[in-house]
């Protein structure tokens, strides 16, 4: 039996949240998703994901904050983290977050899929 895959999305962007849990369950995918980056430690542990996606400009903390407290967690550190924003610095932000990767908005879901693949 092959295990489920699983991802926590952060962002505050309704319809942005339909399109990746769409984009997800599509592959099987279970997905979890946060309209805020408040409690991301607990919401972390809660979903267990195999990858986390997250949003720069996230209520209340952040995805910088939110995505340093994960990343100093010792028990899930080791999610990987894709940093996803239209900020025109991502790729800075996202090194600062201290996240794996980073992809910029609007984005392509073929180059999505292929980032989240990177890590499998």
């Amino acid at each position: 039996m092959v295990a489920v895959k699983r991802v926590a999305v952060f962002d505050d962007d309704d319809d942005l949240l339909i399109i990746f849990r769409f984009f997800f369950e599509e592959k099987g995918w279970e997905v979890h998703t946060y309209k805020t980056s408040d409690d991301v430690i607990d919401k972390v542990r809660m979903s267990s994901p195999d990858v986390i996606l997250m949003d720069n400009w996230i209520p209340t903390t952040g995805g910088l904050f939110a995505t340093q407290m994960l990343k100093n967690d010792e028990e899930l550190k080791n999610i990987p983290v894709i940093y996803i924003s239209a900020n025109n610095d991502i790729k800075g932000i996202a090194e600062r977050a201290g996240a794996d990767t980073y992809v910029a908005k609007p984005f392509d879901f073929e180059h999505l899929q292929n980032v989240v693949d990177s890590f499998f």
